[in-house]
């Protein structure tokens, strides 16, 4: 890996009247903050596009130890598209930042800074085991088609791989793991590397101190390391949006392969037909808990508490296959009655975990799409991110269930450091060997941290949504985290910086049943912007049934049928608790 950056190069600064377009309230800003109260000091100047290039972002600004960074490419992107869907003419900057660690893997990271520029920042996260530089383009995690994106809002929008660069695995790629420094940075240490040196960047382009507003969002991965930033570095940022967040990465990995092991059992993958029967198994028995037969499961936890694949029945036939013996694709078999509850309960340790934690809690499985046929557009990616195509085995098959593949990355380069261990002779629960390397990786990886003082005590707020049908991150795990919140910090004070929020029948970021469709940028402008708390919302399905509403509960509640009016609008629905 290239370790050499280029020294600081002089910078030709161009005057005022030659950087027309950029935004006046960049200029002001620039003026009342352009150095001390000499008035013999000359303000600071903003940069052109192409000036950008080449320049270097010294080690000492950047909160971390590196090398520093380079910026490899600045280019001026013509504005395109139309109405919410038009992205302005913008600022694209590539670079990387160096490591210190010269065979670790360098961070490749992007930043689209806006000709008009609102003086706000938005940061992306990844998703997975990263390794690819998230759209600075696209729009937050579950975003409205309704609403333009953070770039077309006015954002400086930047992210980047988190430190290294996947292979053909994609964000199933782990083979990074290797690395001490590269795993650092996968597990929090490259949003402040990348953050420090997109900020540095940014105000060297419009002539700023810092932007007045500074904003994270992500999903999965994404939402892990949106909650990290504010848990490490709360000074850095006003609010974050986590949905479906995998926050207790490394322990989300060990039940990955309590689950893993369990589907590798003889017999004990379910194949397409029958994931589909166990759907609408659960969707007979469950559909109603909520007032009506609307398609949702909304009322999860009493779908979990009733619902039991081996005494079910679908149209009057039991889900269960007679003897328990595979008898064919319109029941399950005792061994896939038996791994499907593995999936859908806690893995407990019997060793200590560097983290502190003690468990990693079941899926909702029942009502999950867990990878069927349809023709719908999305379901190729619903199939990757679930149970996809084939079982469990050593070596693992890249189509094997995206979690599946993930375990065993973990396993071979995180944990063993040695591609050739086999991941499905490691218990998760008595791993042997492996176990002080485990709990170490779970203390690094695991973002539980529960005091948030510093980051309410600023002013800033966070957004946490999460799928009630995720198969791939458990919806379970972020309740545990919201009540953790509020048992540290207390209710009331985590009501005034945190809402949490459930949606039924969506995925894990997206879904055929309930593709979830919701303007939480807005709601976090307002509430950190104008003070104005986050009101009653609803979130929209675009794909099961396109336009469909539903009220977007705050967490323990659901949306529970009114009795009257119609199914597909919000307004016939309630939140209510059990």
């Amino acid at each position: 890996m290239p370790g050499a950056f280029s020294k600081p190069r002089s910078i030709r600064l161009v005057n005022r009247a030659a950087f027309a377009a950029a935004p006046f309230a960049a200029l002001a800003l620039a003026a009342c903050n352009g150095g001390d109260d000499d008035s013999n000091t000359p303000a600071p100047t903003p940069l052109s596009c192409e000036q950008l290039t080449g320049m270097s972002v010294p080690a000492g600004s950047i909160g971390i130890p590196t090398t520093g960074a380079t910026v490899s490419a600045a280019a001026t992107v013509p504005a395109s598209g139309s109405g919410v869907s038009a992205t302005p003419e913008y600022c694209l900057v590539s670079g990387s930042i160096a490591p210190v660690d010269q065979s670790a893997p360098k961070i490749n990271f992007k930043i689209a800074m806006p000709t008009q520029w609102n003086n706000k920042v938005m940061m992306f996260g990844g998703g997975g085991y990263d390794g690819t530089v998230p759209s600075v383009t696209a729009n937050v995690a579950a975003g409205p088609t309704a609403q333009p994106a953070p770039l077309a809002r006015g954002y400086a929008v930047f992210g980047s791989d988190s430190g290294h660069q996947a292979g053909a695995l994609g964000s199933r790629d782990g083979s990074f793991g290797t690395n001490d420094e590269a795993v650092a940075n996968f597990s929090g240490d490259a949003l402040k590397k990348t953050r420090d040196a997109a900020v540095y960047l940014i105000d060297k382009r419009y002539a700023v101190n810092k932007p007045t507003r500074a904003y994270f969002a992500g999903g999965s991965s994404g939402g892990r390391e949106a909650l990290a930033v504010v848990q490490r570095w709360p000074q850095d940022w006003d609010g974050a949006i986590a949905l479906y967040p995998a926050w207790n990465a490394a322990t989300l990995d060990l039940q990955f392969g309590r689950i893993t092991r369990a589907l590798a059992q003889p017999g004990a993958y379910p194949n397409q037909a029958k994931r589909k029967v166990l759907l609408d198994a659960a969707l007979a028995s469950c559909d109603t808990l909520d007032g009506v037969a609307d398609g949702l499961i909304s009322n999860v936890a009493a779908c979990n508490a009733s619902f039991d694949p081996a005494t079910a029945t679908l149209n009057g036939t039991p889900l269960r296959c007679a003897n328990g013996a595979d008898t064919g694709d319109t029941c399950l078999s005792d061994a896939q009655i038996a791994a499907l509850k593995v999936y859908a309960t806690p893995i407990t340790f019997n060793y200590a975990l560097g983290s502190g934690e003690t468990q990693y809690p079941g899926f909702n499985v029942w009502g999950a799409d867990l990878g069927v046929a349809n023709a719908s557009l999305v379901q190729p990616t619903v199939l990757a991110l679930s149970l996809n195509l084939a079982q469990p085995a050593s070596p693992m098959p890249a189509t094997a269930p995206y979690f599946s593949v993930f375990w065993d990355q973990w396993i071979r380069y995180f944990v063993a450091r040695d591609p050739n261990v086999n991941s499905l002779t490691v218990d998760p629960q008595n791993p042997g060997a492996y176990q002080a390397r485990i709990s170490a990786l779970t203390a690094e990886q695991d973002v539980n941290k529960t005091d948030l003082s510093a980051f309410n005590a600023k002013g800033g707020k966070i957004l946490m949504a999460h799928g009630m049908a995720d198969a791939l991150v458990s919806t379970q795990s972020t309740e545990q985290y919201y009540m953790r919140l509020r048992q540290t910090m207390g209710a009331s004070t985590v009501g005034n910086f945190v809402r949490y929020y459930e949606i039924p029948g969506y995925g894990h970021s997206t879904s055929s049943i309930f593709n979830a469709s919701w303007d939480s940028l807005t709601t976090m402008e307002n509430w950190v912007e104008k003070g104005v708390a986050p009101p009653a919302q609803t979130v929209a399905d675009t794909t099961g049934v396109p336009g469909r509403t539903r009220p977007l509960c705050e967490y323990p509640a659901f949306p529970r049928y009114n009795g009257s009016g119609d199914v597909n609008s919000a307004s016939s629905f309630n939140c209510a608790s059990q």
